[in-house]
């Protein structure tokens, strides 16, 4: 996956990757949007989720695996404690 990444950066560069995050994410957010009132269906929100998975696969990749490994260990350690589990 690295290569690929590393691929899209030489490619398009940084600042166009972080635009297409943002944009991937909004896609996201219309089509489950458009699910919840029966305009689309499962599968439509299926292929924006993969688009968003990658591109969070990407920025992970950009931003350090560790370092955001290490902030999700920590968000689930909070909502651990919100949810007494």
């Amino acid at each position: 996956m690295e290569q690929l990444y590393q691929a899209t950066l030489d490619k398009w560069g940084e600042e166009a990757q972080y635009d297409q995050a943002v944009e991937e994410c909004a896609e996201l957010i219309a089509a489950l949007k458009h699910f919840r009132r029966g305009k689309v269906n499962q599968q439509a929100v299926i292929d924006e989720l993969a688009d968003v998975t990658l591109m969070l696969g990407q920025l992970t990749w950009m931003f350090g695996t560790g370092q955001v490994e290490e902030a999700v260990q920590q968000k689930r350690k909070k909502l651990n404690t919100l949810l007494e589990l």
